[in-house]
């Protein structure tokens, strides 16, 4: 993703800035303690699609 976008995007939850990790394909929101996915470049901001970040990924 471009750097121009995602500095558009924060968390839909907590209106926080998200962190892209570009191996992983995904957003993450450590308010939340959530990571969106991003499938074919397009950001899946939904809850119900995000996975909740472990206790290693939020520390990391």
């Amino acid at each position: 993703m471009e750097q121009k976008y995602l500095d558009l995007l924060v968390c839909p939850l907590t209106k926080q800035a998200l962190q892209y990790h570009a191996d992983k394909q995904e957003l993450w929101s450590k308010a939340a303690k959530l990571a969106f996915p991003i499938r074919d470049g397009i950001p899946i901001m939904l809850e119900n699609e995000a996975r909740v970040l472990t206790d290693l990924e939020l520390n990391s």
